[in-house]
């Protein structure tokens, strides 16, 4: 199996670095890098150019903005059969390709396949939903993040494969990308494993230090997500609809209160107010 990395960015330099790096020194070497460059500048030009010796690199510069459509502009050139869309500040543990190889070896009925994301660290978790155990998992209860997944286009509806433009950063919804294209696919009935022991590095942004306009800004996304779905008559979205705009937001509210812990409870209310945003403003 051949994989395919497609890479949005934007205005980041050393952190692409970090991440070539990674790729230079994985273990399992049939793999490409479709870098998507949104930057004007020509900044990372010289970055990118010795790498292109050292693994295949196809470098497309691009005069639009946007990550959802930047990715989708990336499948077109993408030639493996399993496709990931890593950030441009994340680095993969050595082994991380080798590992996703063997897991969708071992088990022909998964299509997608969920790493963990750790803060830099062997034990502590970072952004994304994560476990320290391997499971199954369904569009009830989604794993990982956009940077973590793995998809075997060769056991899916390619026609399914594609992303929301109106989802992610510099769209109209700056957040749930991810978890929009992942629920859509497990809706379909694809198959999906997470197994914490293929390591994915990236920062852990604390939420508390994100700012109010940011999270606001991410969390509309996840509302205008479940609007999407909801529009569709799709009856699952009612469980997330309980969950994420009552449920959740108001027993951690209710844990702050209790716990004096105003930096949390702020956090919870932004949280909750973002989603209700961004669930209004979809529409139908």
């Amino acid at each position: 199996m051949k994989c395919s990395l497609i890479l949005a960015t934007l205005g980041r330099d050393i952190e692409l670095t970090y991440f070539l790096n990674s790729l230079q020194n994985q273990t399992f070497q049939d793999f490409e890098l479709i870098i998507i460059d949104q930057n004007r500048d020509g900044k990372i030009d010289s970055i990118v150019a010795p790498y292109k010796t050292r693994f295949p690199v196809n470098h497309v510069k691009v005069v639009f903005t946007g990550n959802s459509r930047a990715r989708d502009y990336g499948i077109r050139f993408a030639q493996g059969d399993i496709i990931a869309f890593p950030d441009d500040d994340c680095v993969y543990e050595k082994d991380v390709l080798e590992k996703v190889v063997e897991e969708f070896g071992n088990k022909p009925e998964v299509a997608i396949l969920s790493a963990a994301s750790y803060d830099f660290s062997e034990t502590r978790f970072s952004i994304g939903v994560n476990s320290k155990w391997p499971r199954y998992f369904s569009q009830f209860y989604m794993m990982g993040v956009e940077f973590t997944h793995f998809f075997n286009l060769e056991r899916m509806d390619r026609s399914e494969f594609c992303l929301d433009h109106d989802f992610g950063i510099g769209s109209k919804y700056p957040g749930a990308e991810g978890f929009e294209l992942l629920y859509r696919l497990l809706r379909a009935g694809n198959k999906a494993f997470y197994n914490p022991e293929i390591k994915i590095y990236h920062a852990d942004k604390d939420n508390y230090k994100v700012g109010t306009k940011r999270m606001l800004m991410y969390s509309a996304g996840v509302g205008a997500y479940i609007r999407k779905f909801t529009n569709e008559y799709d009856l699952s979205m009612l469980y997330y609809i309980l969950r994420k705009m009552f449920i959740a937001p108001m027993v951690k509210m209710a844990v702050a209160a209790v716990l004096l812990n105003r930096k949390r409870f702020v956090y919870s209310f932004n949280n909750l107010v973002g989603i209700w945003r961004g669930f209004c403003a979809y529409g139908r």
